[in-house]
């Protein structure tokens, strides 16, 4: 175990085992909350017969649902994994006889999945707490219950805060304890808190499949692992999420294959550092070797062997459909070998779009996040991946003024932005955060004003090198992905390239490249053919050719 999970399970924090969970529960009828808090269990059955005593008349339940369960709304902040973590929560409340609503004022239960990636993500729950503060009040008032749940990273990284500011909030959830929620919630319907934020060595939710939340949609993300090994000295996410762990490749395939019954048409690989992937659910790959990490790159930790890796997955999820997009994110640079970029450029339906967070472009401060790679190192693995999958997109992440950046170091980067001319970028400035690395051992010394004018600095230096990299595009072809009508205008609709980037152009009848005679009109789900006539920073625009399919495209170049 790495040290910083020592630490975690001393602390109360880390749990591992099928029995664990169970262990968890301390006493009869006690809960943890954080370190050396407990809360009573939820309502028994004394309860319910004093209930009966009293000639108290419970309500009758909408059919399919479990006794108590009420109607609930879902609010989404912070990533995609977020997104994925309201799917999944969703989808045990909607197996437990919950109802969902899309309107605030109609839910008895208010859950919001939450971020803690900067201070900025915290603050807007906050926020938007002291606006349900008033809805609860108004709701007490008019004797119409309401609870209020935090999921999610903020739950794990200030669930002692959340549970005792103003005593507004009554259930808190971490990322590993979607599974508790019913339980938390009849707790909180007695009357009283209940916590579950402990984090586990095995919980992937590998036999929840997750309900869309977005019914009818063309896109759609799975998780396939979860927490985070590398212990960037920035970074929240072990702390918050937990060790790495991979979900079992039948369990992924099985979710895929689901969605594209379902006519998804695009399918997004989750996780913290994706290209990480190690299944170890299969005996007979458990003493595979160590896959070679990039050239220039290393780890905090030893290399892990054994296991189906990445480029497996990769391979059977491309197979299941071929008029299906694959996409992953975030992959870390570290981990890019050779059968993972040989299997992009092969096959047509992986997208040729890679995500390499780079960070800063100063080796010092790289060395200072513990990145495990130089500027040179990055580099070389731009000019590697360029090489190996000609016209690839590429995106990545930087932070402006991180502990003892100076102005040397974020030059360094702004020559880094303008020599690779990323297509999409991620730009934010550094929030220190509790428990981290350099929380503990570096200096918050870049101040305010200084971060936000080296951040703005970033952003113009990128969207001009991101405009000439679109620039490039205009008077070619590109095969686009229909999402759905334009939010600027309803005469155009939206879509995104294979390398990510969104594409508008006018709703018009058009031909089909299979040969129907008749005129079509692209639909939401359909993949057509545009020419780029303009290009902006983040956006073409071009004019609709045909509509065609992803093998049929393919096929013609």
């Amino acid at each position: 175990m790495l040290p910083w999970g020592r630490a975690l399970r001393a602390a109360g924090l880390l749990r591992s085992g099928p029995g664990a969970a169970r262990r968890a529960r301390c006493g009869p009828g006690e809960r943890p909350v954080g370190r050396g808090a407990a809360l009573p269990a939820g309502p028994d059955l004394r309860h319910f017969l004093r209930g009966a005593a009293a000639g108290e008349t419970p309500p009758e339940p909408p059919p399919g649902s479990a006794p108590g369960a009420g109607t609930v709304y879902l609010e989404t902040y912070g990533c995609q994994m977020n997104v994925n973590d309201t799917e999944i929560a969703w989808a045990i409340l909607q197996k437990n006889g919950y109802r969902r609503t899309k309107e605030l004022d109609e839910a008895d239960v208010i859950l919001l999945v939450t971020c803690s990636v900067r201070e900025k993500a915290e603050q807007a729950i906050w926020n938007r707490l002291r606006h349900l503060k008033a809805l609860k009040a108004r709701r007490q008032q008019a004797r119409l219950p309401l609870r209020i749940g935090i999921l999610g990273c903020m739950a794990e990284r200030l669930k002692e805060e959340i549970l005792h500011r103003e005593k507004l909030v009554d259930i808190v959830a971490g990322p590993d304890a979607y599974r508790d929620l019913p339980r938390l919630l009849a707790v909180a319907e007695s009357g009283q808190q209940a916590a579950n934020v402990l984090l586990s060595l095995d919980e992937t939710y590998a036999d929840i499949l997750p309900v869309q939340t977005s019914a009818g949609g063309t896109t759609a993300f799975v998780s396939i692992m979860r927490g985070c090994d590398n212990m960037c000295s920035y970074c929240i996410v072990p702390f918050t999420r937990g060790r790495e762990r991979s979900r079992p490749i039948a369990s992924i395939l099985q979710e895929v294959r689901m969605l594209s019954d379902q006519g998804v048409k695009e399918v997004t690989l989750l996780g913290q550092n994706v290209n990480s992937f190690r299944d170890m659910s299969e005996v007979q790959f458990q003493s595979a070797a160590a896959p070679v990490l990039s050239r220039g790159f290393s780890t905090v930790y030893k290399a892990k062997p054994g296991g189906l890796r990445f480029a497996h997955l990769l391979d059977q999820v491309s197979r299941i459909d071929p008029e299906m997009r694959i996409r992953f994110t975030s992959p870390h640079p570290k981990d890019f070998p050779d059968e993972v970029l040989q299997l992009i450029q092969e096959r047509h339906n992986i997208c040729k779009q890679l995500h390499l967070p780079a960070q800063s472009g100063s080796t010092r401060v790289l060395e200072a996040m513990r990145r495990g790679y130089t500027r040179e190192a990055y580099l070389e693995l731009v000019h590697h991946v360029r090489e190996s999958i000609p016209g690839v997109s590429l995106s990545s992440d930087f932070i402006a003024g991180f502990c003892g950046e100076t102005e040397e170091d974020h030059q360094q980067t702004v020559s880094l932005l303008r020599e690779v001319r990323y297509n999409i970028g991620f730009l934010f400035a550094y929030s220190m955060r509790q428990k981290t690395r350099a929380y503990h051992r570096l200096q918050d010394d870049v101040p305010a004003d200084i971060k936000q004018r080296r951040l703005e600095e970033l952003i113009t230096v990128f969207r001009e090198e991101a405009a000439r990299a679109n620039e490039a595009m205009v008077g070619q072809s590109q095969l686009v992905l229909v999402e759905g009508p334009s939010k600027r205008s309803p005469s155009e609709l939206c879509g995104r390239n294979d390398g990510n980037i969104k594409v508008i152009f006018r709703d018009a009848e058009t031909e089909d490249a299979a040969g129907c005679k008749a005129p079509v009109r692209a639909q939401p789900g359909d993949y057509v053919v545009v020419k780029v006539t303009s290009a902006s920073s983040q956006t073409l625009k071009g004019v609709l050719l045909c509509r065609t399919t992803l093998s049929r495209s393919a096929a013609s170049r």
